[in-house]
């Protein structure tokens, strides 16, 4: 077979790749369960589907599994800075799926790709962030009509997806994978909280026990953060807006205050809110000497750093990953990842485990639209009840897991109102 057109660094690194990606297909059984049943059946047979996610070991798998289902699928990053080399050159060269991304790409290369990616003509998109959604509708409506519909990965991109159909934008129905249960609930939680502390780590080599480690927000993200950082002895200060979040931080044992309050005593501050400026000039010009200031919501505008830039006298890069700031005043602040998703930019994003359910919700999700679109209206859907259940069951046969069934006396106990005290 021919390969497709593609653009990655190198096509030599493919074996390292390749061994990496059979090593995360081993922690992924709900992954390799669906391999079979797609290969069997070809729900996807004859769809042609652009995905613009994290090109990671991960990724990697559901792409392969997405193909064993009949797709034809080509693969974009959805971030500059979080693809991994060897595994696009493994995809290209093992498995002949087109890949356009290479880790440091200037955002002018980024776009470039994504554009790659559309000159496919998808009838299905696959986004995290909603990059390729937002371009397509921006740069090249005439293919709108192609699209029978899409799938979205992040809270960010559902953010950017639910403010479209309200303004009456979005052209095509798109479902919510990230709002699934086993999604949100594990990777959200447990992937961003393990692989955000896994980058910051790997960045700083700073011990985190004693230390004052702020987290912007409280949504799913962020409580997995805050709860990893307290299991490694820090002392965990939560910044919120919601004030029912903030008083479920303050319950789950966390200080609650301002970030101006915040900014002056963290020596880690780290973001995943999904929100712009969430650390500011503000808050710069009141942090603490040598703080560690890190993003792990998807786009890197929630650090002001065009602010932070006009501000500092000198820059550095000291680390690998670790640009550091020096203010006027002596100060310096140090900014990880060029404030770019820290568990993509310095370590390897979530583990196999999570992103295994994650995946599973964006492959089925896949066929739900491919069956389902001609009666989707043109908004965010859900991911329907039955594909989170599936998967979860998965799941749990997969972990050795038992659990109770209810007795026919008990459905019909929960379905009545007769029976009381």
């Amino acid at each position: 077979m021919t390969l497709k057109e593609f653009d990655v660094k190198d096509l030599s690194l493919a074996e390292k790749g390749r061994w990496r990606i059979d090593w995360a297909y081993k922690e992924m059984p709900v992954m390799r369960s669906l391999m079979k049943q797609f290969s069997k059946e070809r729900p996807l047979e004859g769809v042609k589907l652009s995905a613009c996610l994290h090109v990671t070991t991960e990724t990697a798998n559901l792409a392969r599994v997405l193909q064993a289902g009949g797709a034809d699928v080509v693969l974009t990053a959805s971030n500059p800075l979080s693809t991994q080399d060897d595994v696009a050159a493994a995809l290209v060269s093992a498995f002949e799926i087109p890949v356009y991304a290479i880790k440091g790409e200037s955002n002018e290369v980024y776009y470039q790709h994504l554009n790659a990616a559309l000159d496919h003509h998808p009838m299905i998109t696959m986004d995290d962030g909603a990059d390729l959604v937002s371009t397509l509708h921006a740069e090249r409506p005439n293919q709108v009509p192609e699209i029978i519909g899409g799938t979205e990965e992040t809270t960010t991109g559902v953010i950017r997806l639910r403010a479209m159909a309200a303004d009456g934008e979005l052209r095509f129905p798109v479902i919510a994978v990230n709002d699934a249960m086993t999604k949100h609930l594990f990777d959200n939680r447990y992937g961003t909280g393990q692989s955000t502390l896994d980058g910051i780590i790997r960045a700083t080599n700073i011990l985190l026990a004693g230390k004052t480690f702020t987290v912007a927000g409280y949504g799913w993200c962020s409580r997995g953060i805050a709860m990893r950082a307290s299991g490694l002895g820090a002392n965990v200060i939560v910044t919120e807006v919601d004030p029912l979040k903030a008083l479920e931080a303050m319950m789950d044992g966390y200080r609650v205050m301002p970030m101006m309050e915040a900014a002056p005593i963290s020596d880690f501050i780290v973001s995943a809110t999904g929100d712009k400026h969430v650390i500011d000039k503000h808050h710069f010009e009141v942090m603490k000497d040598g703080c560690v200031v890190a993003n792990s919501g998807h786009f890197n505008v929630e650090i002001n750093i065009p602010a932070l830039e006009e501000m500092a006298v000198e820059k550095r890069h000291p680390r690998e990953f670790v640009d550091e700031y020096f203010l006027p005043d002596g100060r310096s602040i140090r900014l990880l990842g060029e404030g770019r998703l820290v568990n993509l930019a310095a370590a390897e994003g979530h583990p196999a485990t999570v992103m295994d359910m994650s995946f599973a919700n964006q492959a089925l999700s896949a066929v739900y639209m491919r069956q389902n679109a001609d009666n989707l209206e043109k908004k965010v859907y859900a991911v329907p009840h039955d594909i989170d259940m599936e998967i979860a069951r998965y799941k749990l046969e997969a972990m050795g897991v038992k659990i109770d069934t209810l007795t026919e006396e008990q459905i019909a106990y929960l379905n009545s109102w007769q029976e009381g005290t």
